[in-house]
């Protein structure tokens, strides 16, 4: 680990009100004292106590006002970094921030790298991992959600629920080693219906952790969201519908689309990341037969997908073509254009989905997969009523509880599921009646895989990778 001394604009380079150049390592206060004079232009903050914070003004070498500054002055082991940190609070402004901080350079610090200050705090030992990626997901929430949860996690509810689980798995570990290591004085008879248990309760916690992944992603980064149909049904009128302005191209021209809209909106309390697609139907031109295969592509891997359908119109061969695609997948139908005479109603859309579909179940107006709203782009009618049911789709109509835990990074999930499978493997082994080292060695990778996720057994690319994703003053 470096240790010398970094500094770096710390707020967005922008002409806003305040600016600060955050500097941290052994030479913080020296660094800064070379360059700072109060009010009364005396050479003085290498003299002041930690978590105080001063007037003066920044200075040249040749002793010329740069300036008017707040210093906070923050030393170690209690600060951001645990090292000593200085925070220059001056005027924004580009020119003026970056004035500022090549005079902090050019007295002895050095540039901090993307994400160091909280690699410093993650090395120090203020932080775990999970807490100090959470900063980041703080810093990029989208929307309320992930903000909550974010502070959640940097707060500890996920580090906190790991450490829980480690611990139980250690004490087992623990356990088998020292009966092993002793077995006259420490008995192992019925032991393996006490750990059956045991492994059974760290599964399930396990589980859920897991099953929470899904919906954290999709909370966290937004629904991705297709718009499909037929050519001039009207999804580019959906698309200006939920960005409240002319996004895309509306025309009574079929096949106006050709390439994929995208759009994040915020729709509520969740984020859809919208697509909206070519118009989909058998089509000789070339360029319109691309546009046609993104949506088809884009619809497999979508969350939701809201299939476009204009109820002024009969069904045809494409509708069939599209009912096959979204075969399976999370859809609303959009009965739209219902300011018009009424063609295909909700009881068209079935008899035409059971006749032209194998579909095993029932379609009902709302089942497990598909539902169906009557709205109209073109009157702005049934946003309200398409927010409700995306909301009772994903999140059972409650966006999140507070005493939930979510989880929301790849690598905690596939950590958890590494554990997981472990912890599968010994009961595995309990059943199969193996000797007890087995089960040990499966408690151990469980252990391991769980210590990934708090910042152990983790290599120092992995972590530079990490840190190398942040903002440079953080």
């Amino acid at each position: 680990m470096k240790t010398d001394t970094i500094a770096a604009i710390a707020t967005a380079i922008s002409d806003a009100g305040i600016g600060i150049i955050r500097v941290s390592g052994d030479e913080a206060v020296s660094i800064v004292h070379h360059i700072y004079r109060d009010k009364n232009q005396k050479d003085v903050l290498e003299h002041y106590q930690s978590h105080t914070i001063h007037y003066g003004f920044i200075i040249t070498k040749s002793g010329d006002i740069i300036d008017e500054v707040m210093i906070s002055v923050m030393k170690a082991p209690h600060s951001y970094t645990m090292e000593d940190t200085v925070e220059i609070n001056c005027h924004g402004g580009v020119l003026m921030m970056k004035k500022i901080l090549m005079e902090v350079i050019q007295a002895g610090a050095r540039m901090a790298e993307p994400g160091e200050f909280t690699k410093r705090a993650f090395l120090n030992g203020r932080i775990d991992l999970s807490r100090a990626e959470a900063v980041m997901d703080i810093i990029h929430a989208k929307n309320e959600f992930a903000l909550k949860t974010s502070v959640q996690q940097l707060k500890g509810s996920v580090s906190d629920k790991i450490k829980t689980l480690r611990d139980q798995i250690l004490y087992e570990i623990a356990f088998i080693e020292s009966a092993l290591d002793d077995p006259e004085h420490i008995s192992l008879d019925g032991y393996e219906k006490e750990l059956s248990e045991k492994t059974g309760d760290i599964e399930a916690e396990l589980s859920k952790l897991l099953s929470s992944a899904d919906d954290g992603r999709i909370l966290k980064e937004g629904i991705r969201t297709v718009i499909v149909g037929k050519p001039n049904v009207g999804k580019s009128s959906l698309l200006n519908l939920f960005m409240g302005q002319d996004r895309a191209i509306v025309t009574d021209i079929a096949g106006t689309t050709r390439d994929t809209l995208e759009e994040t909106i915020r729709f509520g309390d969740i984020t859809l990341n919208i697509m909206d697609t070519a118009g989909i139907r058998d089509t000789e031109d070339a360029v319109e037969k691309i546009g046609v295969e993104r949506a088809k592509k884009m619809s497999e891997e979508a969350d939701l997908i809201l299939y476009v359908i204009d109820s002024s119109e009969a069904l045809d061969e494409n509708d069939e073509i599209i009912l096959k695609l979204i075969e399976g997948k999370k859809t609303i139908i959009l009965l739209n254009k219902s300011d018009l005479m009424e063609v295909t109603d909700k009881n068209t859309v079935k008899n035409f989905y059971h006749k032209n579909i194998d579909h095993n179940g029932q379609f009902t107006e709302k089942d497990d997969s598909i539902s169906l709203l009557r709205i109209s782009a073109k009157e702005k009618e049934g946003l309200d009523e398409l927010k409700a049911l995306i909301e009772d789709y994903f999140f059972h109509g409650k966006i999140v509880s507070e005493e939930e835990l979510y989880i929301t990074n790849v690598r905690h999930k596939e950590a958890i599921l590494e554990a997981l499978e472990s912890i599968r493997q010994v009961k595995q082994s309990l059943e199969n009646h193996m000797p007890e080292d087995f089960y040990s060695i499966d408690l151990m990778s469980a252990y391991a895989s769980l210590g990934r996720i708090l910042g152990e057994e983790v290599g120092e690319d992995l972590v530079n990778k990490i840190f190398s994703e942040f903002c440079m003053g953080k």
